[in-house]
Parts: structure tokens; C-alpha cells; sequence
């Protein structure tokens, strides 16, 4: 089978994209040229511009306007800043195809993630996939740490009883589940959790691919960020969510709320910071 016809036997997609004025022009255009650069592109890129921005990310847009590689390049702008959630849900909705994979405007995607992901989807009949992440702070090629995921949709759903299951940075669902779920709805910090729990009452297949996709800007501030009383209030409400819906039972809600407790509110953030890495993700030297 030569390339064009492998290329044929996967479904076309649309990459959901948002930028606003606070994001760096050099890593905006990194995150597009990432999107541009893969092995299998999709068919059109939907970009929500969230309210004026700066001419610097202007004159990128403008560059990928005149020349996308044969990819469609769309534009929606916003007059006013709506905010990331707003923005996001725009730029779902204003894709044509049935497939969207999403994409953050600092992040670098691997140049197989796309074709990755679609032979998941083909393969296990699923219709959300993402995958693993690679984390960095200054330089791309530095990795500090990774976030792993479970693989199979068994395992995800048992997961998802604890944590979130799935890097939304690296995911690609299908529109259809996505709209039957009711999409991205308000929920401080977890907007993304909130619509995976919602993609699976309404029996939405999942799986990751195992494979790092995306290599994530993470900054100097992330673990400062997840923490406080109203990250912590916003996680207690989503596991009295879960506890409602029949996610998980009494005794796992209350453990789930007493360990946030403790790690978003008692603890400093340097040893926040600590236990994430130790816990939640695997250091470079995997």
C-alpha cells in the first residue's frame, strides 16, 4: 500500500485551536507549524481568536492565512476576551468534520500523533483517544517529567474513579459523543474531567495510545496553580459530582476530597510540587 492510498483509509479531521493575547507569538507559531508538520494533516484548522490581540501573534495568523500547507486555515474571532472555556467551545463547534483533535497554542505536537491516534480510533472502534504527555519549562528538548495514562477503556473508566484519565492536550474525539455529552460546560479547572465523566454516561468508548503526543510548556507556576481553597472547592464539587452519579461510592468521595485536602490546601507548593512529580507523573529518567 503505497502513502496516498494509507492516507485514504483514515477518516478526515479538523484540529480546534484558541489564541488570545497573553500567548507568545514564537510559541504560537511552534504549536501551528506542529499541527502542520505530521505525517497525517488534517483537513482544516479552526482557530478561535479570543479578542484583540497583539501584532505579533496577528502576523502569524496572517502567515498561516497565506499558507498552510493545503490545510484550511479558519479563523473565528471574538470582539471581547471570553475566556479559554468560550473560546474552546467556539472553536469545536466551528469545525466541518465529524473528527476534532485538540491543541493548545504553546504546546508541540508529535509529528506521528495525529496518525496515531486515528489507527487507535480505527482500531479499538473508539471515539475519544489521547495519549501521553512530555512536560517541559524553558527548553522543549529539556523533558522533566511525563504524565501517563492508562491504555484501554477498562482501565481509563476505573481510573477516571481517582483522577483524570485523559491529557486533554492530546485529545481527538469524535463531534457526535461530544455533542451528546452537552460539549465543554463551565467548571473551574475542570472543564475537561467534567466532559469526560459526561462522555461516559452516555457510554463513549476510550483509549489512549501509550505513546507520548504531545510535549507540553508547563511553566514555573503549575503546581502553585493547583492549589488553594477554590481549585480545592472546584475538585471537592466534581467528586461530589461523581459521587451522585453513581462514579464512585461514599467512602471513595470522601477519600478523594481528604487527599485534595491535603495536597491542595495543607501542604506548600514546593512540596506540592514534590508530590505531583512523585505521584502523578514519571521524571525524566524513565
Amino acid at each position: 500500500m503505497d502513502k496516498r492510498e494509507y492516507v485514504r483509509n483514515f477518516p478526515s479531521f479538523s484540529v480546534a485551536m484558541c489564541v488570545y493575547r497573553r500567548d507568545n507569538p514564537i510559541w504560537f507559531d511552534k504549536a501551528i507549524h506542529s499541527v502542520i508538520d505530521q505525517t497525517i494533516k488534517p483537513k482544516e484548522i479552526v482557530l478561535v481568536v479570543d479578542g484583540i490581540v497583539p501584532s505579533g501573534i496577528e502576523s502569524i495568523i496572517q502567515k498561516y492565512v497565506q499558507d498552510s500547507s493545503g490545510i484550511v486555515f479558519r479563523v473565528v474571532r471574538l470582539k471581547k476576551n471570553q475566556g479559554h472555556g468560550i473560546a474552546r467551545r467556539r472553536s469545536v463547534m466551528a469545525c466541518s468534520t465529524g473528527i476534532i483533535a485538540l491543541m493548545d497554542a504553546d504546546d508541540i505536537s508529535n509529528n506521528q500523533r495525529f496518525e496515531q491516534q486515528l489507527k487507535k480510533m480505527t482500531d479499538t472502534n473508539s471515539e475519544i483517544v489521547g495519549g501521553d504527555i512530555s512536560e517541559f519549562v524553558t527548553d522543549e528538548n529539556n523533558i522533566e517529567s511525563y504524565r501517563k495514562v492508562p491504555v484501554s477503556d477498562k482501565d481509563i473508566k476505573k481510573y477516571m474513579k481517582k483522577r483524570c484519565p485523559m491529557n486533554q492536550v492530546t485529545v481527538m474525539f469524535k463531534k457526535d459523543v461530544y455533542v451528546r455529552a452537552g460539549g465543554y460546560r463551565d467548571w473551574y479547572c475542570e472543564e475537561d474531567y467534567y466532559l469526560w465523566l459526561r462522555m461516559a454516561e452516555k457510554g463513549a468508548v476510550f483509549a489512549n495510545t501509550g505513546t507520548v503526543l504531545v510535549n507540553v510548556r508547563v511553566g514555573t507556576k503549575m503546581y502553585k496553580r493547583r492549589g488553594g481553597l477554590k481549585y480545592f472547592l472546584s475538585e471537592a464539587k466534581l467528586q461530589g459530582y461523581m459521587w451522585k452519579h453513581h462514579f464512585i461510592g461514599f467512602w471513595r468521595c470522601t477519600l478523594n476530597i481528604f487527599l485534595r485536602f491535603i495536597v491542595q490546601i495543607l501542604v506548600p507548593n514546593h512540596v506540592r510540587g514534590w508530590i505531583y512529580k512523585k505521584f502523578a507523573r514519571r521524571e525524566n529518567a524513565e
